[in-house]
């Protein structure tokens, strides 16, 4: 009944998270990944890890290497700075922040949804978190065995 208000991130911009995620923790070790490793690692076709990953590049969120030892890296330093606010609004922009709670079109406060008001306060939450938290929080969440990537 309330399925836009469960999913909160488009499916690329899962994957795009899981992706810069995995690469940063390789990256701490010193690693660069390829396509088919990041893919193969998040579950992910290669094919959409190809896509999310190009956007990523360009956004300068995920560094790429062209040639033999090549690959992608998120080095430590740029894992600190890169806020998953910043993923989310290189794959989603912010309509995350903006969209109805219900799925309505027209939905603002002037002519609110029932769970409008309610739902300001979730938004300012999602918000908050994901301007403060880096990937590399997630990666030491990761590496401290907090977290998965994948089940």
């Amino acid at each position: 009944m309330f399925a836009s208000f469960a999913v909160m991130f488009s499916k690329a911009c899962e994957y795009a998270i899981r992706a810069v995620v995995c690469i940063a923790a390789h990256s701490a070790e010193g690693n660069s990944m390829n396509l088919r490793s990041i893919a193969k690692e998040t579950e992910v076709p290669e094919a959409f890890t190809a896509k999310v990953l190009q956007k990523l590049v360009r956004a300068d969120l995920v560094l790429s290497t062209k040639g033999p030892g090549g690959g992608f890296s998120v080095p430590p330093a740029l894992a600190r700075r890169v806020k998953l606010s910043h993923i989310v609004a290189t794959i989603d922009g912010d309509a995350i922040y903006k969209g109805c709670a219900l799925g309505l079109s027209q939905c603002d406060a002037t002519r609110p949804c029932a769970l409008h008001g309610h739902f300001l306060k979730v938004r300012e939450d999602l918000r908050r978190m994901l301007e403060r938290t880096s990937v590399l929080d997630l990666v030491q969440d990761l590496k401290e065995g907090g977290s998965v990537l994948k089940r």
